[in-house]
């Protein structure tokens, strides 16, 4: 692989700050426990964080064992990353390197649980870690699910193919681990007798085993707040069911929708939560997805049971890989083809749309008054409330001669994609398929 060291960082970054807040997990202020940080992508304008920029240059780089595309999770002094490697991707891997330099400070590896040929089409450590004071809780989408240290030692582990049959799906998983305090959400939507699992996160324990959607899903389960609790809310090609977090029992369900297979829910507050789908091959039904985006309320019934509907619906924005995010009042969705939509929280009103030259994988992040959006191609866009951008490259896109991904022939397209990217205090981290790099945050005098 092209060392990162190689590539030119534009002097021209992007400027932003962050005050995380974990869903229900008690945390460090720097830390970035799961992923999207458990929906919490609408960041603090507060005056502590102070003024800043990025430095003209990459803090440290790290080129990662084998390939993967989940996010890196920050707890503490570490940054965790998991990959596959292999052709048949035979072997999981954990990585913990030191957030202050990007070295490796430990690495894991486990046998696949069900080995399958690696390849595009078939998701490659997909799933994002948990982390939180004890560790970080890993799973895989073969069904290898493992805890350990922060020192590098296993806590526990669990081989859930062995335990409840081999998971097979027709382009694999890539629910990440959602948590809380006390436990880990894994849900398995598979090709048959899927299951959505609460283990205890000290022991490995199972709380509850239920069944799954039975529908086509690749984004991941988010706890939402409500009145009384958090329902873990599923959302998976027509359909959306929360869950009761404690029992795992179906407490409401939306049917009907279209194109929600990729976004995850992201949680509003007081019971709402933003819901994004994507056109299909063709754009034949467009209009069914642009309504299937928007802003839905649980809440309870005059019967006193649980329901959930759409407080307002888009009209004409839809979602891609990415979901949606809400910041100051207003709600944005990026489609496709790179053009993010503008809506009013409240009403869904579009306020502007704006084309950002590229397609979209990581989830947009609120920063003070201008949103941050990482293009797969590495170009990053700065967005304000009026729809206003400025855009950034932060690297040169790959040679023609760049050295194959997983012992494949050449393919420029998976080898440069930006998968997710995080903010820390003192570093903005971004991750490709065998990368890590960080670029440093310089305080403002």
């Amino acid at each position: 692989m092209r060392p990162l060291a190689d590539i030119r960082v534009n002097r021209c970054l992007l400027a932003a700050v962050l005050f995380v807040f974990g869903s229900g997990v008690l945390s460090a202020g720097n830390d970035w426990a799961s992923f999207q940080n458990g929906g919490q992508v609408s960041l603090s304008t507060s005056a502590t964080v102070g003024d800043w920029k990025l430095g003209a240059d990459l803090a440290w780089t790290a080129d990662l064992t084998g390939y993967g595309q989940s996010s890196p999770v920050v707890w503490g002094e570490h940054v965790y990353v998991t990959s596959v490697e292999g052709p048949e991707k035979e072997t999981y891997l954990v990585s913990a390197y030191a957030l202050v330099d990007g070295k490796q400070v430990w690495e894991h590896k486990v046998k696949n649980a069900t080995p399958q040929k690696s390849s595009n089409y078939v998701s490659r450590a997909a799933p994002t870690p948990a982390a939180d004071a004890e560790g970080v809780i890993c799973f895989f989408e073969g069904g290898n699910l493992l805890a350990f240290t922060h020192k590098g030692d296993v806590r526990w582990e669990r081989n859930l193919a062995a335990e409840y049959g081999e998971i097979t799906s027709r382009h694999g998983l890539a629910a990440s681990v959602a948590q809380d305090d006390q436990s880990a959400f894994i849900w398995v939507e598979r090709g048959e007798e899927p299951y959505v699992l609460s283990v205890n996160k000290k022991t490995g324990d199972v709380n509850w085993k239920v069944a799954g959607l039975g529908a086509t899903s690749w984004s991941s389960p988010r706890l939402v707040p409500v009145a009384d609790g958090r329902h873990l809310v599923l959302s998976a090609s027509g359909h959306l069911v929360g869950l009761d977090s404690e029992s795992g029992e179906r407490l409401w369900a939306v049917e009907g929708i279209s194109g929600n297979t990729t976004p995850t829910p992201v949680p509003l507050g007081e019971g709402r939560f933003l819901i994004g789908a994507t056109v299909g091959r063709g754009n034949s039904d467009s209009g069914k997805s642009a309504k299937s985006n928007g802003v839905i309320q649980i809440a309870k019934n005059a019967d006193g049971a649980w329901q959930a509907d759409y407080v307002w619906r888009a009209k004409r924005a839809t979602s891609s890989f990415s979901s949606p995010m809400a910041h100051n009042g207003t709600a944005y969705f990026v489609n496709k083809t790179g053009v993010v939509f503008g809506l009013d929280l409240e009403t869904g009103k579009e306020k502007f749309n704006k084309r950002l030259g590229g397609g979209v994988w990581a989830t947009p992040i609120g920063i003070g008054d201008q949103v941050m959006f990482c293009g797969k191609d590495g170009k990053v866009n700065l967005l304000a409330n009026s729809g206003d951008a400025q855009e950034f490259s932060t690297w040169e896109a790959l040679p023609e001669d760049a050295e194959p991904v997983a012992g494949e022939k050449t393919d420029r397209f998976s080898a440069s994609v930006v998968y997710s990217a995080l903010w820390n205090e003192q570093l903005v981290l971004l991750r490709r398929g065998q990368a890590l790099f960080a670029v440093k945050v310089v305080r403002e005098q």
